[in-house]
């Protein structure tokens, strides 16, 4: 009989449903895996197509999962994943099936490995590139220690791409002697599949045998008088010059890491096989696993990048479905008015150039780097590169754009401070995602604004809607200095009901006359401002609403005059310290009658969740807020 979690049918599974913890897959018939994979599937498409979350990454990662499973002792082995949202299947395989029906609900499953969430997530991650520098600490950990369990780092989905993956791949053979990496190569084309040799090899050469008759065979060779040494090498050399040729692991070897690969990351019985035998070689070793991101799914193979990550869909048909997509249709966001925005700038300029770092599709550049090919640049999941890059073409004269999630430019801080603002470059960086998300904390975009207000030769802007967008992107690129806009996924559509000011540098816009309050508004929450005043005046309030649209420069000029006609409500998608709050706190320093209520998020771990219960939770809700700022104005008058 089917169960219930969160109000969702929950399928009976009967192979699934059997799996409370790692031991039992171990015990599984070894004839039952590939129907273990396919209810794995099935459940992975019920549920994202239900709650949203990342799809087409997990589907491809089934039979590695059951067979990295089957093959450590999972917790005693640590497996550290990277991408942690290709973690789902491992989430189902630690005892979390139930928890998983309420993937990135309110008090719900995180759609990321998190140390708080379970025993068996050994590191908690939301950006790509972390997991071999995680996992070589818990190698070195491990042998001060004088432990015994494996550490294995899944890498997938671009992260062996991010600089921090390369350095720490650098590393492994200068801190430890035993470790596992497994690379998840879902981009096909990367590592052409070199047939029935290759793959015979790749289980002869992970084999107990072979490894102990080749060190015993070394041994031997070496112990010839006069020529051992030298036959000994040249064996070696011809063992090396024929992988390299047959396998694709030279630069692995060339960094004292012994690579096995490419394996068919959907063949159960080669991957089991080949992670048994591993077990016992207690060395560094690269594990090249070839996946296709989607398998199992035609809509997800057919469009892996699409359903990447996804709202609620349709399974049978793969479309978008539900309340959320219905309020959407129509609509265009944020992310989609950016892509048309920037492309009929790159029309009437050909100085203008288009970077991303591995987000062509959730920035909304499709179109550009279907019209544009010479004139975009995908740098994968490599931020600090795509900055640089843009310095270097700021400098020699052309136009950069770099279009990056909020939260993932946290990462290049020191990069658009050091090689952009130092030299006063004019890039344009948008950065979308500027506020919560579904995903949680690792891609809420409320903690960058502190980073930035204190760079020099920086500005900062944020748009209400779309139109806003367009204009302070064309204003941008008139600028001779680099600057920053920031808005946030979803729906950019025009406010309604106010006749907006042109965009004036440094300044912002009164969107509503009012005399008892002035509710300044960064960016998208204007509409929360404008709803509030509409409440606050049913309670005889009138209320002035203010588009903020910069941060820095701040319009000054009007904060203060406002400040001492009427109290200031500063209202963000930010949190207070460091955000819109910050800095309306300094300017109104030194007038005794300014008074000040700040709304915003608190300096704290914001969980994921919807909008509306993550809102609630902090009081920051339509009600909550406008029962705040009516408490706030009535103490005043008392």
């Amino acid at each position: 009989m089917a169960t219930f979690q969160g109000g969702r049918e929950v399928k009976p599974r009967p192979l699934l449903d059997t799996i409370k913890r790692p031991h039992d897959i171990k015990a599984m018939a070894h004839a039952d895996l590939p129907k273990l994979a396919e209810e794995i599937r099935g459940e992975l498409i019920d549920v994202i197509s239900s709650t949203g979350g990342h799809l087409a990454s997990n589907l491809g990662v089934v039979e590695l999962t059951i067979a990295l499973m089957r093959a450590f002792d999972v917790p005693n082995d640590k497996i550290v994943w990277d991408t942690g949202h290709q973690g789902y299947v491992y989430k189902l395989l630690t005892g979390r099936r139930q928890l998983f029906q309420s993937l990135r609900q309110d008090n719900g499953c995180c759609g990321f490995l998190h140390r708080g969430e379970s025993d068996y997530d050994m590191f908690g991650a939301g950006h790509a590139g972390t997991a071999i520098s995680a996992a070589l600490g818990f190698a070195v950990a491990r042998d001060r220690s004088q432990g015994n369990e494996h550490v294995v780092a899944v890498v997938g989905d671009g992260a062996m791409g991010c600089g921090i993956s390369l350095e720490g791949l650098n590393s492994i053979c200068e801190a430890t002697k035993d470790f596992v990496l497994v690379i998840n190569d879902n981009k096909m084309s990367i590592a052409p599949n070199v047939g029935a040799l290759s793959h015979y090899l790749n289980r002869l050469i992970s084999g107990e045998h072979y490894n102990k008759l080749k060190d015993l065979a070394a041994e031997t060779v070496g112990r010839i008088p006069r020529f051992g040494s030298r036959l000994r090498n040249s064996v070696r050399r011809v063992e090396e010059a024929a992988k390299g040729i047959l396998v694709p692991g030279g630069i692995f070897e060339e960094l004292g890491l012994r690579y096995i690969g490419p394996l068919n990351g959907h063949d159960l019985d080669e991957l089991t096989e080949t992670f048994h035998n591993i077990r016992k070689l207690r060395q560094p070793l690269v594990v090249h696993v070839l996946t296709e991101k989607g398998h199992g799914y035609p809509h997800a193979e057919n469009e892996p990048e699409t359903f990447h990550g996804l709202s609620q869909f349709n399974p049978e048909s793969g479309q978008p479905l539900g309340k959320q997509s219905q309020d959407q249709r129509g609509k265009v966001s944020f992310s989609e008015t950016l892509g048309t925005s920037l492309a009929t700038c790159m029309e009437n300029d050909p100085r203008v150039i288009a970077i991303t770092a591995g987000m062509c599709k959730g920035t909304g550049l499709q179109t550009i780097r279907h019209d544009y090919p010479d004139r975009f640049f995908d740098v994968g999941i490599a931020e600090e590169h795509a900055v640089v890059f843009a310095a270097g073409l700021a400098a020699a004269g052309l136009r950069p754009v770099v279009a990056i999630y909020a939260t993932f430019m946290h990462r290049a801080l020191d990069y658009v401070f050091h090689d952009v603002c130092l030299q006063d470059l004019p890039v344009v960086f948008c950065l979308d995602r500027a506020g919560i998300v579904a995903d949680g904390p690792t891609h809420h975009g409320i903690h960058d604004l502190p980073l930035w207000h204190h760079l020099p030769n920086l500005s900062v802007m944020q748009p209400a809607d779309g139109e806003e967008l367009q204009h302070m992107l064309e204003l941008g690129l008139q600028q001779q200095s680099p600057c920053i806009i920031r808005y946030p996924k979803g729906d950019a559509s025009a406010l309604e009901d106010i006749s907006p000011q042109p965009l004036q540098w440094g300044k912002a816009d009164v969107i509503r006359d009012g005399t008892d309050v002035a509710l300044w508004c960064l960016g998208r929450e204007a509409i929360r401002g404008l709803q509030i005043a509409d409440d606050l005046k049913e309670a005889g309030i009138s209320s002035a609403v203010v588009n903020v649209r910069f941060t820095k420069p701040l319009d000054v000029d009007l904060l203060q005059k406002q400040a001492r006609d009427m109290p200031i409500v500063t209202l963000e998608d930010h949190t207070v310290p460091g955000g819109l709050a910050s800095v309306v706190t300094s300017a109104l320093t030194g007038i005794s009658e300014a008074r000040l209520l700040t709304k915003g998020w608190p300096e704290t771990v914001v969980p994921w969740g919807t909008d509306t219960g993550i809102r609630k939770t902090f009081g920051l809700g339509r009600e909550d807020l406008c029962a705040a700022i009516e408490a706030f104005l009535q103490n005043g008058r008392a």
